[in-house]
Protein backbone atom coordinates (compact mmCIF):
# COMPACT_ATOMS: atom_id res chain seq x y z
CA UNK A 1 0.00 0.00 0.00
CA UNK A 2 1.46 3.39 -0.99
CA UNK A 3 1.38 6.62 0.96
CA UNK A 4 -1.51 8.07 -1.03
CA UNK A 5 -3.60 5.00 -0.19
CA UNK A 6 -2.64 5.39 3.45
CA UNK A 7 -3.78 9.00 3.40
CA UNK A 8 -7.13 8.03 1.94
CA UNK A 9 -7.50 5.42 4.65
CA UNK A 10 -6.64 7.82 7.45
CA UNK A 11 -8.99 10.44 6.03
CA UNK A 12 -11.73 7.84 6.06
CA UNK A 13 -10.91 6.89 9.63
CA UNK A 14 -11.03 10.55 10.67
CA UNK A 15 -14.22 11.34 8.82
CA UNK A 16 -15.90 8.21 10.15
CA UNK A 17 -15.99 9.94 13.51
CA UNK A 18 -18.58 12.26 11.95
CA UNK A 19 -20.93 9.46 10.91
CA UNK A 20 -23.50 8.50 13.54
CA UNK A 21 -23.55 4.86 14.53
CA UNK A 22 -26.34 2.71 13.22
CA UNK A 23 -29.23 2.08 15.60
CA UNK A 24 -28.32 -0.22 18.46
CA UNK A 25 -30.92 -2.77 17.37
CA UNK A 26 -28.87 -3.36 14.20
CA UNK A 27 -26.13 -5.18 16.11
CA UNK A 28 -25.93 -8.95 15.76
CA UNK A 29 -28.38 -10.62 18.12
CA UNK A 30 -25.83 -13.24 19.13
CA UNK A 31 -23.66 -10.61 20.81
CA UNK A 32 -26.50 -9.87 23.22
CA UNK A 33 -26.08 -13.40 24.58
CA UNK A 34 -22.30 -13.32 25.05
CA UNK A 35 -21.09 -13.94 28.60
CA UNK A 36 -17.84 -12.17 29.43
CA UNK A 37 -15.49 -12.78 32.35
CA UNK A 38 -13.13 -9.79 32.78
CA UNK A 39 -10.96 -11.73 35.22
CA UNK A 40 -10.09 -14.19 32.44
CA UNK A 41 -9.18 -11.36 30.09
CA UNK A 42 -6.96 -9.61 32.62
CA UNK A 43 -5.36 -12.89 33.69
CA UNK A 44 -4.39 -13.68 30.10
CA UNK A 45 -3.86 -10.12 28.73
CA UNK A 46 -3.72 -11.77 25.29
CA UNK A 47 -2.48 -10.28 22.05
CA UNK A 48 -2.90 -12.19 18.79
CA UNK A 49 -0.98 -12.16 15.53
CA UNK A 50 -3.11 -14.03 12.98
CA UNK A 51 -1.28 -15.29 9.88
CA UNK A 52 -3.63 -16.45 7.13
CA UNK A 53 -2.36 -18.67 4.29
CA UNK A 54 -4.57 -17.50 1.42
CA UNK A 55 -5.04 -20.15 -1.23
CA UNK A 56 -5.15 -23.12 1.11
CA UNK A 57 -1.79 -24.55 2.09
CA UNK A 58 -1.25 -28.30 1.97
CA UNK A 59 -1.04 -29.93 5.39
CA UNK A 60 1.88 -32.13 4.30
CA UNK A 61 4.55 -29.83 5.76
CA UNK A 62 3.24 -30.49 9.24
CA UNK A 63 1.91 -34.00 8.62
CA UNK A 64 3.99 -36.33 6.46
CA UNK A 65 3.06 -39.35 8.55
CA UNK A 66 0.99 -41.07 5.82
CA UNK A 67 3.48 -40.63 3.01
CA UNK A 68 4.52 -44.28 2.77
CA UNK A 69 0.90 -45.19 2.02
CA UNK A 70 -0.42 -42.40 -0.22
CA UNK A 71 2.68 -42.35 -2.45
CA UNK A 72 1.57 -45.75 -3.81
CA UNK A 73 -1.72 -44.40 -5.14
CA UNK A 74 -0.73 -40.92 -6.30
CA UNK A 75 -1.51 -40.03 -9.91
CA UNK A 76 2.01 -38.63 -10.36
CA UNK A 77 5.01 -40.19 -8.67
CA UNK A 78 6.33 -38.09 -5.79
CA UNK A 79 9.90 -39.33 -6.18
CA UNK A 80 9.92 -38.55 -9.92
CA UNK A 81 8.88 -34.92 -9.28
CA UNK A 82 10.48 -34.08 -5.94
CA UNK A 83 14.10 -34.97 -5.42
CA UNK A 84 14.02 -38.22 -3.40
CA UNK A 85 16.35 -36.61 -0.86
CA UNK A 86 13.55 -34.09 -0.19
CA UNK A 87 10.99 -36.74 0.75
CA UNK A 88 12.20 -37.47 4.26
CA UNK A 89 10.19 -37.27 7.46
CA UNK A 90 11.47 -35.79 10.72
CA UNK A 91 11.21 -37.74 14.01
CA UNK A 92 7.82 -36.15 14.79
CA UNK A 93 6.35 -36.62 11.32
CA UNK A 94 7.03 -33.26 9.65
CA UNK A 95 8.12 -32.97 6.01
CA UNK A 96 11.76 -32.13 6.49
CA UNK A 97 12.32 -30.24 3.22
CA UNK A 98 9.11 -28.18 3.65
CA UNK A 99 10.20 -26.40 6.80
CA UNK A 100 9.92 -29.60 8.80
CA UNK A 101 13.40 -29.35 10.24
CA UNK A 102 12.48 -25.93 11.69
CA UNK A 103 9.13 -27.25 12.96
CA UNK A 104 11.01 -30.07 14.62
CA UNK A 105 13.35 -27.55 16.26
CA UNK A 106 10.46 -25.38 17.46
CA UNK A 107 8.35 -28.30 18.68
CA UNK A 108 11.22 -30.09 20.41
CA UNK A 109 12.22 -26.78 22.02
CA UNK A 110 8.74 -26.36 23.47
CA UNK A 111 7.76 -23.45 21.19
CA UNK A 112 5.23 -24.78 18.67
CA UNK A 113 1.89 -26.57 18.74
CA UNK A 114 0.71 -28.41 15.63
CA UNK A 115 -2.89 -29.58 15.27
CA UNK A 116 -3.10 -31.96 12.33
CA UNK A 117 -6.85 -32.52 12.29
CA UNK A 118 -8.44 -29.14 11.66
CA UNK A 119 -11.09 -30.81 9.50
CA UNK A 120 -14.46 -29.61 8.21
CA UNK A 121 -16.98 -32.41 8.26
CA UNK A 122 -19.64 -29.86 7.29
CA UNK A 123 -17.81 -28.98 4.09
CA UNK A 124 -16.97 -32.60 3.39
CA UNK A 125 -20.65 -33.52 3.58
CA UNK A 126 -21.61 -30.74 1.14
CA UNK A 127 -18.55 -31.18 -1.10
CA UNK A 128 -17.55 -27.57 -0.42
CA UNK A 129 -13.90 -27.01 -1.28
CA UNK A 130 -13.98 -23.54 -2.84
CA UNK A 131 -11.89 -20.57 -1.74
CA UNK A 132 -14.57 -17.91 -1.25
CA UNK A 133 -16.90 -19.67 1.17
CA UNK A 134 -14.06 -21.31 3.11
CA UNK A 135 -12.16 -18.04 3.61
CA UNK A 136 -15.36 -16.20 4.53
CA UNK A 137 -16.39 -18.86 7.05
CA UNK A 138 -12.97 -19.25 8.66
CA UNK A 139 -12.52 -15.49 9.05
CA UNK A 140 -16.01 -15.03 10.48
CA UNK A 141 -15.85 -18.05 12.74
CA UNK A 142 -19.25 -19.11 11.46
CA UNK A 143 -20.85 -20.88 8.52
CA UNK A 144 -22.74 -17.62 7.90
CA UNK A 145 -20.63 -16.06 5.15
CA UNK A 146 -22.36 -12.67 5.51
CA UNK A 147 -21.80 -12.28 9.25
CA UNK A 148 -19.31 -10.17 11.14
CA UNK A 149 -15.66 -11.19 11.23
CA UNK A 150 -14.06 -12.74 14.29
CA UNK A 151 -12.19 -9.58 15.20
CA UNK A 152 -15.13 -7.28 14.55
CA UNK A 153 -17.12 -9.34 17.02
CA UNK A 154 -14.22 -9.36 19.45
CA UNK A 155 -13.83 -5.59 19.14
CA UNK A 156 -17.48 -5.04 20.00
CA UNK A 157 -17.28 -7.43 22.97
CA UNK A 158 -14.24 -5.63 24.37
CA UNK A 159 -15.93 -2.27 23.78
CA UNK A 160 -19.13 -3.35 25.52
CA UNK A 161 -17.10 -4.53 28.51
CA UNK A 162 -14.92 -1.42 28.75
CA UNK A 163 -11.68 -3.20 27.81
CA UNK A 164 -11.20 -0.83 24.89
CA UNK A 165 -12.65 2.65 24.50
CA UNK A 166 -12.24 5.76 22.38
CA UNK A 167 -8.86 6.50 23.97
CA UNK A 168 -7.35 3.06 23.23
CA UNK A 169 -4.47 3.34 20.78
CA UNK A 170 -4.57 1.10 17.72
CA UNK A 171 -6.51 -1.84 19.19
CA UNK A 172 -6.88 -3.59 15.82
CA UNK A 173 -4.45 -3.54 12.90
CA UNK A 174 -4.36 -5.18 9.51
CA UNK A 175 -1.19 -5.65 7.49
CA UNK A 176 -3.10 -7.17 4.56
CA UNK A 177 -5.59 -4.44 3.63
CA UNK A 178 -9.24 -5.44 3.74
CA UNK A 179 -9.89 -8.70 5.54
CA UNK A 180 -12.92 -10.82 6.33
CA UNK A 181 -11.66 -10.97 9.90
CA UNK A 182 -12.95 -7.38 10.20
CA UNK A 183 -16.14 -7.75 8.15
CA UNK A 184 -18.81 -5.74 9.94
CA UNK A 185 -21.85 -7.77 8.93
CA UNK A 186 -24.77 -5.97 10.57
CA UNK A 187 -22.75 -4.55 13.45
CA UNK A 188 -22.98 -0.78 13.85
CA UNK A 189 -19.86 1.14 12.98
CA UNK A 190 -17.90 2.45 15.94
CA UNK A 191 -14.99 4.49 14.61
CA UNK A 192 -12.40 3.65 17.34
CA UNK A 193 -12.87 -0.06 16.60
CA UNK A 194 -12.25 0.15 12.87
CA UNK A 195 -8.96 -1.62 11.97
CA UNK A 196 -6.07 0.56 10.87
CA UNK A 197 -4.08 -0.61 7.87
CA UNK A 198 -0.31 -0.44 8.06
CA UNK A 199 2.59 -2.07 6.23
CA UNK A 200 5.85 -3.66 7.29
CA UNK A 201 7.84 -0.50 6.61
CA UNK A 202 5.68 1.55 8.99
CA UNK A 203 5.04 4.20 6.35
CA UNK A 204 3.09 6.64 8.46
CA UNK A 205 -0.55 6.84 7.30
CA UNK A 206 -1.21 9.73 9.69
CA UNK A 207 1.59 12.08 8.67
CA UNK A 208 0.32 15.31 7.09
CA UNK A 209 3.61 16.65 5.84
CA UNK A 210 4.96 14.17 3.30
CA UNK A 211 2.57 14.83 0.40
CA UNK A 212 3.07 18.31 -1.06
CA UNK A 213 -0.34 18.25 -2.72
CA UNK A 214 -2.22 17.24 0.43
CA UNK A 215 -0.18 18.48 3.39
CA UNK A 216 -0.86 22.25 3.19
CA UNK A 217 -4.53 21.65 2.38
CA UNK A 218 -4.91 19.35 5.37
CA UNK A 219 -3.31 21.90 7.69
CA UNK A 220 -5.51 24.67 6.30
CA UNK A 221 -8.63 22.57 6.76
CA UNK A 222 -7.57 21.67 10.28
CA UNK A 223 -7.16 25.32 11.21
CA UNK A 224 -10.50 26.27 9.65
CA UNK A 225 -12.36 23.43 11.34
CA UNK A 226 -10.67 24.06 14.66
CA UNK A 227 -12.17 27.59 14.62
CA UNK A 228 -15.55 25.83 14.55
CA UNK A 229 -14.69 23.47 17.39
CA UNK A 230 -17.62 24.63 19.50
CA UNK A 231 -19.86 23.42 16.71
CA UNK A 232 -17.89 20.46 15.38
CA UNK A 233 -16.04 18.74 18.24
CA UNK A 234 -15.85 15.45 16.35
CA UNK A 235 -13.88 17.11 13.56
CA UNK A 236 -11.41 18.52 16.09
CA UNK A 237 -11.17 15.10 17.74
CA UNK A 238 -10.42 13.50 14.38
CA UNK A 239 -7.45 15.80 13.72
CA UNK A 240 -6.23 15.35 17.29
CA UNK A 241 -6.34 11.58 16.78
CA UNK A 242 -4.32 11.92 13.58
CA UNK A 243 -1.59 13.76 15.47
CA UNK A 244 -1.58 11.16 18.26
CA UNK A 245 -1.31 8.30 15.75
CA UNK A 246 1.43 10.07 13.78
CA UNK A 247 3.49 10.36 16.97
CA UNK A 248 2.71 6.76 17.95
CA UNK A 249 3.85 5.27 14.64
CA UNK A 250 6.99 7.39 14.56
CA UNK A 251 7.92 6.08 18.02
CA UNK A 252 7.37 2.46 16.98
CA UNK A 253 9.43 3.07 13.84
CA UNK A 254 12.30 4.29 16.04
CA UNK A 255 12.45 1.05 18.06
CA UNK A 256 15.67 -0.78 17.15
CA UNK A 257 15.34 -4.12 15.42
CA UNK A 258 16.37 -7.15 17.48
CA UNK A 259 20.11 -7.65 17.61
CA UNK A 260 21.56 -9.92 14.98
CA UNK A 261 22.57 -13.37 16.10
CA UNK A 262 20.92 -15.23 18.95
CA UNK A 263 19.11 -14.43 22.17
CA UNK A 264 20.20 -15.68 25.58
CA UNK A 265 18.70 -19.11 24.84
CA UNK A 266 20.68 -19.44 21.61
CA UNK A 267 17.59 -18.98 19.39
CA UNK A 268 18.10 -17.33 16.00
CA UNK A 269 16.91 -13.70 15.94
CA UNK A 270 17.74 -13.07 12.28
CA UNK A 271 14.59 -12.37 10.26
CA UNK A 272 14.74 -13.10 6.54
CA UNK A 273 14.71 -10.19 4.12
CA UNK A 274 11.26 -10.71 2.64
CA UNK A 275 7.88 -9.02 3.04
CA UNK A 276 6.40 -11.68 5.30
CA UNK A 277 9.33 -11.71 7.73
CA UNK A 278 9.36 -7.90 7.88
CA UNK A 279 5.63 -7.86 8.63
CA UNK A 280 6.07 -10.39 11.40
CA UNK A 281 8.94 -8.42 12.92
CA UNK A 282 6.92 -5.19 12.77
CA UNK A 283 3.88 -6.87 14.33
CA UNK A 284 5.98 -8.09 17.27
CA UNK A 285 7.52 -4.63 17.74
CA UNK A 286 4.11 -2.92 17.74
CA UNK A 287 2.59 -5.33 20.23
CA UNK A 288 5.55 -5.09 22.56
CA UNK A 289 5.46 -1.28 22.49
CA UNK A 290 1.68 -1.04 22.72
CA UNK A 291 -0.11 -3.60 24.93
CA UNK A 292 -3.40 -1.98 23.85
CA UNK A 293 -3.04 -3.55 20.40
CA UNK A 294 -5.24 -6.62 20.66
CA UNK A 295 -4.91 -8.14 17.19
CA UNK A 296 -2.78 -7.81 14.08
CA UNK A 297 -3.71 -9.79 10.96
CA UNK A 298 -1.36 -10.49 8.06
CA UNK A 299 -1.06 -12.65 4.99
CA UNK A 300 2.07 -14.10 3.44
CA UNK A 301 2.34 -12.03 0.25
CA UNK A 302 6.10 -11.82 0.74
CA UNK A 303 6.25 -15.59 0.20
CA UNK A 304 3.60 -16.17 -2.45
CA UNK A 305 0.18 -17.82 -2.54
CA UNK A 306 -0.78 -21.34 -1.55
CA UNK A 307 -3.10 -22.44 -4.36
CA UNK A 308 -0.78 -25.24 -5.42
CA UNK A 309 -2.79 -26.99 -8.14
CA UNK A 310 0.39 -27.28 -10.18
CA UNK A 311 4.16 -27.01 -9.87
CA UNK A 312 4.02 -27.69 -6.13
CA UNK A 313 7.80 -27.88 -5.81
CA UNK A 314 7.89 -24.22 -4.72
CA UNK A 315 5.78 -25.18 -1.70
CA UNK A 316 8.92 -26.53 -0.04
CA UNK A 317 10.72 -23.19 -0.12
CA UNK A 318 7.62 -21.19 0.88
CA UNK A 319 7.01 -23.35 3.93
CA UNK A 320 10.66 -23.19 4.89
CA UNK A 321 10.63 -19.38 4.74
CA UNK A 322 7.33 -19.27 6.63
CA UNK A 323 8.78 -21.22 9.53
CA UNK A 324 12.08 -19.37 9.46
CA UNK A 325 9.99 -16.26 10.08
CA UNK A 326 8.10 -17.93 12.91
CA UNK A 327 11.35 -19.15 14.46
CA UNK A 328 12.75 -15.60 14.48
CA UNK A 329 9.47 -14.24 15.90
CA UNK A 330 9.58 -16.77 18.75
CA UNK A 331 13.16 -15.79 19.55
CA UNK A 332 12.17 -12.11 19.36
CA UNK A 333 9.21 -12.64 21.72
CA UNK A 334 11.41 -14.50 24.19
CA UNK A 335 13.99 -11.72 24.12
CA UNK A 336 11.20 -9.23 24.89
CA UNK A 337 9.71 -11.41 27.63
CA UNK A 338 6.40 -11.64 25.73
CA UNK A 339 6.08 -15.35 24.91
CA UNK A 340 3.49 -15.64 27.66
CA UNK A 341 1.04 -13.03 26.40
CA UNK A 342 1.52 -12.69 22.61
CA UNK A 343 0.42 -15.63 20.47
CA UNK A 344 0.85 -16.32 16.76
CA UNK A 345 -1.75 -18.45 14.94
CA UNK A 346 -1.33 -19.79 11.40
CA UNK A 347 -4.20 -21.21 9.34
CA UNK A 348 -5.73 -20.87 5.86
CA UNK A 349 -8.72 -21.57 3.62
CA UNK A 350 -8.54 -25.36 3.79
CA UNK A 351 -6.03 -28.13 3.21
CA UNK A 352 -5.25 -30.14 0.09
CA UNK A 353 -5.58 -33.66 -1.14
CA UNK A 354 -2.47 -35.83 -1.15
CA UNK A 355 -2.81 -36.93 -4.76
CA UNK A 356 -0.01 -35.34 -6.81
CA UNK A 357 -2.06 -34.63 -9.92
CA UNK A 358 -0.96 -34.64 -13.55
CA UNK A 359 0.04 -30.95 -13.22
CA UNK A 360 2.29 -31.89 -10.28
CA UNK A 361 0.12 -30.17 -7.67
CA UNK A 362 -2.58 -30.87 -5.11
CA UNK A 363 -6.27 -30.11 -5.39
CA UNK A 364 -8.53 -28.68 -2.68
CA UNK A 365 -9.24 -30.66 0.48
CA UNK A 366 -10.92 -30.18 3.83
CA UNK A 367 -8.15 -30.99 6.31
CA UNK A 368 -5.46 -28.49 7.29
CA UNK A 369 -3.00 -27.83 10.09
CA UNK A 370 -3.35 -25.15 12.74
CA UNK A 371 0.02 -23.91 13.99
CA UNK A 372 0.31 -21.98 17.27
CA UNK A 373 3.34 -20.34 18.87
CA UNK A 374 3.51 -18.20 22.00
CA UNK A 375 0.64 -17.42 24.35
CA UNK A 376 2.24 -19.69 26.92
CA UNK A 377 0.28 -18.13 29.80
CA UNK A 378 -3.03 -19.45 28.42
CA UNK A 379 -2.04 -22.03 25.75
CA UNK A 380 -0.45 -25.44 26.18
CA UNK A 381 2.70 -25.24 24.05
CA UNK A 382 4.02 -27.54 22.73
CA UNK A 383 1.23 -29.80 21.56
CA UNK A 384 1.25 -32.31 18.69
CA UNK A 385 -2.36 -33.41 18.22
CA UNK A 386 -4.18 -35.38 15.55
CA UNK A 387 -3.84 -38.69 13.74
CA UNK A 388 -4.85 -39.10 10.11
CA UNK A 389 -5.72 -41.92 7.74
CA UNK A 390 -5.87 -42.10 3.96
CA UNK A 391 -9.29 -41.80 2.31
CA UNK A 392 -9.54 -43.40 -1.15
CA UNK A 393 -13.32 -43.31 -1.40
CA UNK A 394 -13.35 -40.87 -4.33
CA UNK A 395 -12.29 -41.38 -7.92
CA UNK A 396 -8.86 -42.79 -8.74
CA UNK A 397 -7.14 -39.41 -8.73
CA UNK A 398 -8.69 -38.28 -5.41
CA UNK A 399 -6.72 -39.02 -2.27
CA UNK A 400 -7.41 -37.27 1.03
CA UNK A 401 -6.28 -37.43 4.60
CA UNK A 402 -8.99 -37.59 7.25
CA UNK A 403 -8.94 -37.77 11.05
CA UNK A 404 -8.49 -41.29 12.31
CA UNK A 405 -11.73 -42.63 13.75
CA UNK A 406 -11.99 -42.04 17.48
CA UNK A 407 -9.21 -39.43 17.60
CA UNK A 408 -9.42 -35.70 18.27
CA UNK A 409 -10.40 -33.28 15.50
CA UNK A 410 -12.17 -29.93 15.25
CA UNK A 411 -13.89 -27.74 12.67
CA UNK A 412 -11.95 -24.63 11.55
CA UNK A 413 -14.72 -22.58 13.21
CA UNK A 414 -13.38 -23.76 16.58
CA UNK A 415 -10.38 -21.48 16.08
CA UNK A 416 -12.77 -18.55 16.55
CA UNK A 417 -14.24 -20.11 19.70
CA UNK A 418 -10.73 -20.47 21.11
CA UNK A 419 -9.84 -16.86 20.33
CA UNK A 420 -13.01 -15.56 21.96
CA UNK A 421 -12.30 -17.73 25.00
CA UNK A 422 -8.81 -16.39 25.70
CA UNK A 423 -10.20 -12.85 25.51
CA UNK A 424 -12.75 -13.57 28.23
CA UNK A 425 -15.86 -14.99 26.52
CA UNK A 426 -17.18 -17.94 28.51
CA UNK A 427 -19.82 -19.12 26.01
CA UNK A 428 -18.15 -18.59 22.60
CA UNK A 429 -20.43 -21.14 20.93
CA UNK A 430 -23.19 -18.53 20.65
CA UNK A 431 -21.03 -16.84 17.99
CA UNK A 432 -19.61 -19.96 16.31
CA UNK A 433 -22.54 -22.21 15.47
CA UNK A 434 -21.92 -24.05 18.76
CA UNK A 435 -18.44 -25.20 17.75
CA UNK A 436 -16.41 -25.80 20.93
CA UNK A 437 -13.01 -24.44 21.86
CA UNK A 438 -9.87 -26.42 21.00
CA UNK A 439 -9.66 -28.02 24.42
CA UNK A 440 -6.11 -29.49 24.18
CA UNK A 441 -4.75 -26.04 23.40
CA UNK A 442 -6.29 -24.11 26.31
CA UNK A 443 -4.81 -24.10 29.79
CA UNK A 444 -8.18 -23.22 31.32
Amino acid sequence: MNRRDFLKLSLYAGCSALIPSLPEQARAAALDNVLFDPTRYYRNTPQTIMVFLYGGASELAGNFTNYSLFKRYSQSNYADYFNPSNLRMTPHGFWQAAGGDIMEELYSGGNLSVFRTCFSQVRWNTNNRSHGPCVAQNQRGSFNEDGAGIFSNLARILWDNNIVDASTRMPFLTMEGESGFYARGNLPMIAPLEPISINENLDNPFSRGWERDYGPQMNSLAQAWNRLKNYSPKITDAFTKRHEMETFIDRVDAIPDPSLGSNAQGENLNYDDNGFARKLKTAVKIMNYNPSTQVITLGTDGLGGWDDHNDARNYLDRMTRLFRGLRSAVAHLRQLGKLGTINIMVMGDFGRGVNLNSAKGWDHGNLQNLYVAGGNDYFHVPRLIGQTVLDRSGSANRLYLRPKSGTYWFEPISVASTIYSIYGVTNPGVLTDNRPVITPLLRS
